[in-house]
Order: structure tokens, then C-alpha cells, then sequence
């Protein structure tokens, strides 16, 4: 619950008495702490703190709210016990893109709750930046994505699951293996620039000088895949392990042989002192499940 988090989080600063030595304390960035203190002054309709400085002290109103954060907590930790019973281990928050869901996620999460049957989990999906930034914001206990193109926060880590590399897919019809050609005459159906993966297209068209006819673009991977089945266009789309070995009848596939790109999936999440343990048991399994995946794919 997105509340019982930042009512911890203002108890935690109330202790610490800066965000940022509160956020040490409990895994999360300066900032992270500071927008969930936003949003509970937003929520409440009232400010918590006099803010001098990096100093943030409860005002008046602060300081009550604080005590009936402590009680709220409490209750809360209660009813989840009994409510539950003794199985009841805590709430996992995932955050995963399309393909992630479809693929490792409901075996890990079948064997998940054979071993944690109390535990509660929800999924959350999205496009790979916003989930990253959800995680960052201490919003999701771990998230699997695709890898940004750009450094983590030092709070945060990389679990690898899988390298995905990028085809070329035309319609069967189409005839020639060129790949440059094919794009060039073709027109082109655009994994969407707003996601990583959408980027790594963009840059690899940019770096290879190729001009494209654009005739639609979009994020969902089965649409693309399912436009260039009907005849609409060509594509450059990753290989995901739902395709590892076959595709659909309509689409033929060319390898872009050296000039192969990758997709980089994996969970990012905190180290796993700052995790609970349902979450550091979910990352090992769908960590382990994606090295199986891995194991048996096609050469």
C-alpha cells in the first residue's frame, strides 16, 4: 500500500531528520524520499515540515500526524498477521513490461506462491522507463525491464535475465534476404522511440544511414509483429523467447548478421539487504527460471 509506505518513509525522516540520511536508512534515494513526502503533504492537504536547509522538521502539524503514523503502522502490521495467519509474509510490488509477463512471469509467480502461499503479489505494468522510475521512487519492490541506456542510481541494481537480439521481419511473401534493401523498399513499421527498445532502432537506423518509409508506430511487440503477418510492412523487433523458435506462419525473418543489435532484459531492484525476503525469493526465481529459458533455446 503506496500510503503505509510513505507514512514509513515520514517516520523514518522524523528519525533521521534529513531525507537524505532517511533514505540511507531505508533504501531509498534523496529524491525518492522527497517525492513521497510531496505526495502525502499532497494527499493530507497540508504541509508536514519546516524545511531549513537539508534539515526537514516536522512542523506542528507534523508532529501529530507523525504519532498517528506510528499507530496506523502498527494497526496495520496487526491486521495483516491476524487477518492472514501465521502464513501471511508480507506484499511483493512487480512492475514488468509486455513481454516479460508473458513469458517468466507466471511460472516464477506459480512458484512463488507454492513457497510464500500467505504472501500477496501485484503486477504492474508499464513501459520500461516509467517502471524503472517507480522502483527508484521506492513505488515497486523490483521491476523487470529492459536495460536503460544510461547508468543507475547507485542504490539500484541489474539483475541480467536475458539478451534478446533485434531481426529484421517482413511478410512471407516478400522475397530477397538484403536487409537493407528490404528496409529501404518496404514500408516500415516502428517499435515505438518512446521505449528503450524503440531507441536502440532509432540509433541503429541513424548509425547505419538507413531511411525508412514509416507507416505506423507503436510499443505492444505482438501488434508489430501481427502487422508485418498481414502484409502492412517490415519491422526490427527482438527476438523474445515467445519466438525463440518459431514465428508466426505470415512473417519471414532476416538476420542482420554482424550488425546485430541486442535487447537487454533484466530486474532492477535494490541490494538485497534494503529488499524483503518474498522479494529477494521472487528475484531468485525468476532469475533462475530465465537461466532454464536460456539453457533450452535453440542455438
Amino acid at each position: 500500500m503506496n500510503v503505509i509506505r510513505e507514512l514509513r518513509t515520514l517516520v523514518a525522516v522524523a528519525r533521521e531528520g534529513t531525507f537524505a540520511a532517511a533514505g540511507q536508512k531505508i533504501g531509498l534515494t534523496q529524491a525518492a524520499v522527497s517525492a513521497q513526502m510531496q505526495r502525502l503533504e499532497a494527499e493530507l492537504g497540508f504541509a508536514l515540515f519546516d524545511r531549513e536547509g537539508r534539515a526537514a522538521r516536522l512542523n506542528a502539524a507534523g508532529q501529530q500526524v507523525l504519532a498517528q503514523a506510528q499507530e496506523v503502522i502498527r494497526l496495520y502490521e496487526n491486521m495483516s498477521s491476524n487477518a492472514a495467519g501465521p502464513a501471511a509474509t508480507g506484499h511483493v510490488m512487480l512492475g514488468a513490461i509486455a513481454s516479460v509477463q508473458r513469458s517468466l512471469l507466471p511460472e516464477a509467480l506459480a512458484g512463488f506462491h507454492r513457497r510464500c502461499s500467505g504472501c500477496r503479489t501485484r503486477v504492474v505494468p508499464g513501459v520500461s522507463m516509467e517502471l524503472h522510475n517507480l522502483v527508484d521512487a521506492g513505488e515497486l519492490d523490483l521491476a523487470a525491464i529492459i536495460r536503460p541506456p544510461f547508468a543507475l542510481q547507485s542504490d539500484l541494481r541489474w539483475t541480467a535475465l536475458a539478451r534478446e537480439p533485434f531481426r529484421l521481419i517482413v511478410p512471407r511473401r516478400v522475397k530477397g534476404d538484403d536487409w537493407t534493401q528490404l528496409l529501404a523498399s518496404l514500408p516500415f513499421i516502428r517499435y515505438d522511440r518512446a521505449s528503450f527498445g524503440g531507441r536502440q532502432v532509432d540509433r541503429f537506423l541513424r548509425r547505419m544511414h538507413c531511411a525508412v518509409r514509416e507507416t505506423s508506430e507503436l510499443d505492444e511487440l505482438e501488434a508489430i509483429v501481427g502487422l508485418v503477418a498481414k502484409g502492412v510492412g517490415a519491422a526490427l523487433v527482438p527476438q523474445t523467447s515467445a519466438w525463440r523458435r518459431r514465428w508466426p506462419a505470415g512473417v519471414r525473418v532476416i538476420d542482420l548478421g554482424q550488425h546485430t543489435f541486442h535487447r537487454d532484459i533484466g530486474l532492477v531492484h535494490r541490494a538485497p539487504g534494503a529488499l524483503s525476503e518474498p522479494a529477494r525469493l521472487l528475484i531468485q526465481l525468476i532469475e533462475s527460471l530465465a537461466r532454464q529459458q536460456g539453457a533450452g533455446a535453440a542455438p
